[in-house]
């Protein structure tokens, strides 16, 4: 499989240059002008070649609640989601190739699907998902969400003493399944890689995530964990550990240099600089940290201190959208109000190279993916520079981060396999998953979570509203 790329115009240092691209196999073999044409020719005149992104942190099936869920922090948010949120296998699929089809049309190739498992049918849960991404063709980072304690677990207790019902599936089991699951779909070389991925130290016992540590080790795992997403979980680190979360997770040895860590809103200047030490990598989710009143994470700090960052979109119903160049954007620009020297501020280029070479370094892929170098995996994406939405012509970056650009790939490729052409996913009926997604919803308006009326009076004690 072979293509070369003709007059396509590439990021240079501070400027532009129009070069061919030759793909042989999956690998970008020559970067130059004037290249023979090896394989089929793509014509790139007026559109500029970049690196897939990466949507390092969602949660494919949320697709489900989006638009309706209420206005609440995470902890009753989560409440209100799994009152509402059975699933079934169809849904997951359909879920699946949707987060594959908006991420690829918004210039991501690869994804880091935090999965909700349906209780009791884990593998099947995890199986189809799998097969929905390998039909769309999408590079998937499939991360098992897993937990061993209940709902109620992950708010303070404050000053009372709380009991909470013991989780439905013990720790052990619930390590086997994701063993079983490694063994099954752990094939990085077709595209998909699972990773070991406790959803958090509020609702995960230390049990836990050393039975991660412990495969992630004996597979060479990626690791990937919500980390201090709230207030509430920061007061509740202090509660269960004496010290800070990030302090807590050092010492038992879950940071290193293949863990991600999605929000990372809320830690202290020791933390910053432990995550440094560590060669953890923070996955950046600016629209659910403000839909959820989360608060806005220091990533100009992280930079900084020499942290990796990268950005995540977050699920469908925390963010309600799963348009990367959204999440980009927002997750750049915010920042600006956070520090008065600018000289701080993210830049469209520094943008652009978080979104590529900051996720592929979180998911120890550095090696393969993240930037147009001879010898890198053909992630590519190619954006059309005649889009009403990119015009006048200016700065291509710029347009392409700063502004609001809609409909604007023009092609993408996996692994050198062509997946979207002339603006369409190509490997799917994107017209079927439309219908198939109308047919298995109704519109919604208002509703009641019973969970949340149950735990709110705690939860607004607790933190003092």
């Amino acid at each position: 499989m072979s293509f070369t790329i003709k007059n396509v115009l590439i990021p240079v240092e501070d400027s532009y240059a129009t070069f061919d691209v030759q793909v042989v196999d999956g690998t970008i073999c020559a970067i130059a002008p004037d290249l023979d044409v090896m394989g089929s020719e793509i014509n790139g005149k007026n559109k500029l070649l970049l690196p897939g992104f990466f949507n390092a942190h969602t949660h494919s099936s949320e697709m489900w609640q989006r638009g309706i869920m209420s206005m609440l922090p995470l902890e009753l948010w989560l409440a209100e989601l799994y009152d509402f949120a059975p699933l079934d296998l169809e849904k997951v699929y359909l879920s699946a190739l949707g987060t594959a089809v908006e991420t690829l049309l918004s210039g991501g190739t690869s994804v880091v699907d935090h999965l909700v498992l349906i209780p009791g049918k884990e593998l099947e849960t995890i199986a189809t998902a799998v097969r929905a991404y390998q039909e769309v063709g999408i590079r998937a980072f499939v991360a098992p969400l897993i937990q061993d304690e209940s709902l109620t677990a992950g708010i303070p207790s404050g000053e009372t003493q709380q009991n909470h019902e013991p989780y439905f599936r013990p720790t052990q089991a619930t390590l086997a399944v994701i063993e079983e699951t490694v063994k099954q779909f752990h094939h990085p070389e077709e595209g998909i890689s699972i990773l070991v991925a406790p959803t958090g130290i509020q609702l995960c016992s230390d049990a836990l995530f050393a039975g991660c540590i412990e495969l992630s080790e004996k597979y060479n795992l990626c690791r990937h964990s919500h980390l201090l997403e709230t207030k509430a979980q920061e007061k509740l680190a202090q509660e269960k550990y004496g010290c800070t979360a990030v302090t807590h997770l050092k010492r038992i040895g879950f940071l290193d240099y293949r863990t991600t860590l999605a929000h990372c809103v809320h830690l202290s200047d020791r933390d910053i600089t432990i995550l440094s030490e560590t060669q953890s990598t923070v996955v950046h989710n600016p629209l659910s940290n403000l839909r959820l009143g989360s608060g806005i994470a220091p990533i100009l700090k992280y930079r900084q201190a020499g942290v990796n960052v990268t950005f995540g979109c977050d699920g469908a119903s925390s963010n309600d959208s799963q348009d990367l160049l959204e999440a980009i954007k927002i997750g750049s620009i915010l920042h600006n109000v956070t520090d008065l020297d600018y000289q701080h501020w993210i830049t469209p280029r520094q943008a652009v190279e978080m979104a590529s070479l900051g996720g592929a370094k979180g998911l120890n892929m550095a090696d393969q993916l993240g930037c147009l170098s001879v010898g890198k995996k053909a992630d590519l994406v190619m954006y059309d520079l005649t889009n009403l939405s990119l015009l006048p012509r200016t700065d291509p970056i710029g347009l392409l981060v700063l502004g609001r650009p809609s409909n604007v790939v023009d092609s993408a490729w996996v692994n050198g396999k062509q997946i979207v052409a002339n603006g369409k996913v190509t490997t799917i009926d994107v017209d079927n998953l439309r219908q198939q997604l109308f047919n298995h919803s109704q519109w919604h308006t208002q509703r009641l979570s019973p969970t949340v009326t149950q735990i709110e009076p705690h939860y607004r004690s607790v933190m003092g509203l």
